[in-house]
């Protein structure tokens, strides 16, 4: 085990996270609301935690191997998330475990919240830090830390592996810097052009900012306890299909810019997102016209169900309150989530493939007990270990989400609200039904169940397995 190499890394993200503290001290200087003390402390504490941790521990042997990625991802996000806790405290006035709770939220791209009116009394500083805390999420802040920074030689693909969401990862082009950038200036390109689109159709440069942050992360802080139904349908429009965008495989992105186009057009994990969402959409649609006008149904359906599936958890209307038809559309769509390499949470697209066909190579075993079949994924084979993993992931996932929602139970909420808060937090998708739902929030639940919840959502965030590993006493052994 490289303990040098792994506090190192955690320095180095407390250092970066110092660096970016500095952008929203700057709009809490410039609009001159709030939030700047508390933005200070907080750069003070991770300039100085990150520091020590990089020069008390400088690691002489830089390479990193699973065990080791594992652990940083782990550590980096809770340590950020911590630090990144304390603007709430400090400026505004929450406690250290709602503080927690809403920037853990923002970093892992849940846009779960304890807030609901309070929202707007925050100050500019604080609600841009809210916000910019998706979009620094989003990507992956080691991944960003990468592209940035100097890490050394080291295996750094296992950092990626550990935080990059999706079955399967890899490296665009040959050296992993070089990845990390391609992939954050196709991140800032998408995010530069919605806040354009979002200007042109009558947005404030703020709030064009701060959606565009929400949207590019998948992560759906509103600026409004409407979230987005006080907009225009314009504005609404821009972000349903900006929503859809960043659900995407950012793979494909690049592919598009190298003009291979054949890849792109031939991609199932594409089509079946697409799909997904095309008939989700009209489902709905149909469903709810006895609710409102054809353009409006239209419209208050695709936007539901691109902020449902690509988890960012906007909404124009409240869901709760549509028939039982959308509603059920709308929870079974809370589990599926984007495409493997997005910025999307949920189990992904390619991973509801990989089990889909899994479950259809079992059954036709079971007719042909003698018969070798192999799982294949976009014309590819699959390894069987792939298939193996992901089965167990699953496995998984369906224990924690039971575990999640048993914890819960204790609280005055019903069944309705409770299995979604849990399965709602552990896909980083947002809102769920019944008193989580878009009209409502997280605040009622008590300071134990957001500490839960808080976790959750890190477990989505980084799919499960680097936090749980991390809190295994045998990680750490030096073997």
């Amino acid at each position: 085990m490289n303990y040098r190499m792994i506090f190192y890394m955690t320095g180095r993200l407390l250092q970066l996270e110092a660096a970016v503290l500095l952008l929203p001290i700057a709009v809490a200087a410039a609009y001159g609301d709030g939030g700047l003390l508390g933005l200070a402390v907080a750069l003070a504490v991770a300039a100085v935690a990150g520091t020590g941790m990089t020069l008390l521990r400088r690691p002489k042997n830089q390479t990193i191997y699973a065990k080791e990625g594992f652990i940083i991802v782990a550590l980096s996000w809770l340590f950020l998330s911590a630090v990144g806790a304390l603007p709430f405290v400090v400026s505004g006035g929450l406690t250290f475990v709602d503080a927690f709770f809403e920037t853990v939220s923002g970093f892992t791209t849940t846009g779960a919240s304890v807030l609901d009116l309070s929202v707007a009394n925050l100050g500019h500083g604080l609600m841009f830090w809210r916000s910019f805390t998706h979009w620094i999420g989003g990507m992956g802040v080691l991944v960003l830390m990468m592209a940035l920074v100097p890490t050394g030689s080291g295996r750094t693909i296992h950092v990626m592996r550990a935080e990059v969401p999706g079955p399967i990862v890899g490296k665009l082009v040959p050296r992993l810097k070089d990845t990390a950038k391609i992939l954050y200036l196709i991140y800032l390109g998408m995010t530069v052009a919605e806040m354009l689109c979002l200007l042109c159709a009558g947005m404030t440069w703020f709030d064009s900012a701060l959606l565009s942050f929400g949207t590019a992360g998948t992560g759906g802080f509103g600026l409004v306890p409407a979230s987005i139904g006080d907009y225009s349908a314009a504005v609404q429009w821009i972000i349903t299909v900006f929503m859809l965008l960043f659900g995407v495989n950012f793979n494909l992105y690049y592919l598009l810019l190298i003009r291979s186009f054949r890849p792109v057009a031939g991609n199932r994990e594409l089509w079946l997102y697409l799909g997904i969402f095309a008939v989700a959409t009209g489902l709905i649609t149909v469903n709810i016209l006895p609710l409102y006008d054809f353009g409006e149904a239209v419209r208050h359906a695709a936007f539901t169900v691109s902020s449902v599936v690509t988890t960012t958890g906007y909404a124009t209307t409240d869901f709760n309150l549509w028939p039982g038809l959308s509603r059920g559309i709308i929870f079974l769509l809370l589990f599926v989530g984007g495409c493997a390499g997005s910025t999307a949470g949920g189990l992904k697209v390619s991973r509801v493939m990989l089990l889909g066909k899994t479950v259809i190579r079992e059954l036709k075993r079971l007719i042909h007990p003698r018969s070798v079949s192999v799982v294949s994924l976009e014309g590819k084979r699959v390894e069987e270990t792939t298939v193996q993993s992901t089965t167990a992931y699953f496995v998984l996932y369906m224990a924690l989400i039971g575990g999640i929602f048993f914890v819960l139970s204790f609280e005055n909420f019903s069944l309705e609200t409770n299995l979604t808060a849990a399965i709602t937090c552990l896909n980083n998708v947002g809102p769920g039904l019944g008193d989580v739902g878009p009209a409502g929030g997280f605040a009622g639940y008590s300071d134990l169940s957001k500490i839960v919840l808080s976790f959750a959502m890190l477990l989505g965030r980084l799919e499960i397995y680097p936090l749980v590993l991390a809190l295994l006493p045998g990680t750490w052994t030096k073997r």
